[in-house]
């Protein structure tokens, strides 16, 4: 048995113990992680050992394992001990927000908990912590936006209009807009701006990098009632909008089990090909960010609707070729291998 499950046993007792109001028998344990007795109490043994408040008692008749009450006071937040867990786990996880104020907040929560745990409890939970791993890129350096992210987090908070200016890449120009920022999100790697764009008497999505010159006003703002995040983006392939309309492609052999493990879009429908191919549908506002997509699968990939986005692909693919002066002869056959997931390194 390696040491990963070992832990994960050890966690999974520490969360029934403290949901169980009158403790846990070593044999009741053992029945539920199908092991002996024996690796129960090692694993006892070592929760005590790294500093948690497991103890046995006698109770009605049974000897049983208990979690102490004062455990769920140990730290200055109501966390139970699997919660601090998981969250000391997802520390990994946040590292994608490093150089922003979201990430500073959070690793002085990380440190106002550690400050309460014995030495051995936090070597505990470190190795805990070595067992998984999790990890987000992003895929902007945001460093340059940490005062950007700051104010429009405040100006969130406290419903106040922004100033700022914002460079637009499909017209390449800047314009100074007035934004009543409703939402921050984070989505494929980048942060983005969700708000009421005066300028354009809408609400607009707006990618932090490209923000410049932000200034908070003391105009207010109330966020309309029926603004739901989950409906601004339903038909979204990542952020723009617009009327969803039906895209279909078809993927060969090679490409198929990579398309099937994922789900890429809520509205995806996959059908089987006889050649083992599949095709791929779904309807997603515009075409500009799934055009990035589709040419990351290379030949792979073959766009069958709409006839507009088949037409621009053809013809980005001529221009290609143009510019590479390739010939189809050389040209890779069908069995020597696939084009690189775009969501692995």
């Amino acid at each position: 048995m390696s040491r990963g499950d070992q832990i994960e046993r050890q966690w999974r007792i520490m969360q029934i113990l403290l949901s169980s109001r009158y403790g846990k028998t070593v044999k009741e344990l053992a029945e539920r992680f199908e092991c002996s007795p024996r690796t129960v109490y090692r694993d006892l043994e070592a929760l005590q050992l790294a500093g948690f408040p497991v103890y046995n008692d006698r109770v009605e008749g049974a000897n049983r394992w208990l979690l102490m009450d004062t455990a769920k006071h140990r730290v200055p937040i109501p966390f139970s001990y699997a919660e601090l867990m998981a969250l000391y786990f997802s520390r990994d996880l946040l590292k994608v927000f490093r150089n922003t104020v979201f990430y500073d907040a959070m690793d002085s929560l990380f440190e106002k908990i550690t400050a309460t745990l014995t030495p051995a409890a936090i070597d505990y939970l470190e190795r805990v912590r070595e067992t998984l791993h999790a990890s987000l890129r992003p895929s902007t350096a945001y460093t340059p936006c940490r005062e950007i992210i700051a104010r429009l987090n405040e100006a969130a908070v406290e419903r106040t209009s922004v100033e700022m200016d914002y460079y637009t890449m499909s017209r390449k120009d800047e314009t100074r807009r007035t934004v009543d920022p409703y939402r921050l999100c984070f989505l494929n790697g980048s942060f983005y701006l969700i708000g009421f764009c005066h300028l354009r008497q809408d609400i607009r999505t707006f990618a932090l990098d490209r923000i410049s010159n932000l200034e908070l006003t003391d105009r207010r703002f109330t966020v309309p009632g029926d603004f739901q995040m989950e409906d601004f983006l339903k038909s979204s392939f990542v952020v723009h909008r617009g009327e969803p309309q039906r895209i279909r492609i078809r993927f060969d052999a090679d490409a198929a089990g990579y398309i099937r493990e994922k789900i890429w879009h809520e509205s995806q429908r996959i059908t089987d090909e006889t050649n083992g191919g599949i095709v791929l549908e779904f309807d997603v506002a515009g075409t500009e960010e799934i055009k990035y997509w589709i040419r990351s699968w290379g030949y792979h990939a073959e766009v069958l609707e709409p006839p507009s986005l088949r037409d621009e692909m053809r013809e980005e693919l001529k221009a290609a070729l143009e510019r590479y002066g390739s010939s189809m002869k050389n040209r890779p056959s069908r069995t020597e291998g696939v084009a690189p997931d775009p969501d692995k390194p």
